[in-house]
């Protein structure tokens, strides 16, 4: 699994348990909705920091809470 479809799931999964729309998070995030959507099809290849943490406070999380899954321990170098 890749860093991008990790970040995209956790999205999706979040969304799931709070039982919001990819729009209602986008909103309110502040961000535009085509920007998630971009991020969960795979078309933003480097969503930025900033852009995942104005999602954690739409979401009312911290950037640990985001980061902190088994998923995320598991990825592997993508640089090599």
């Amino acid at each position: 699994m890749t860093t991008l479809t990790c970040v995209a799931q956790r999205i999706l999964q979040l969304c799931k348990e709070r039982g919001i729309t990819v729009h209602a998070l986008a909103r309110s995030a502040g961000v535009s909705p085509s920007t998630v959507k971009s991020i969960l099809n795979g078309a933003s290849q480097n969503p930025g920091i900033v852009t995942i943490k104005m999602l954690c406070d739409g979401l009312n999380i911290s950037l640990t809470e985001f980061f902190d899954t088994d998923e995320f321990r598991r990825l592997e170098q993508e640089i090599r």
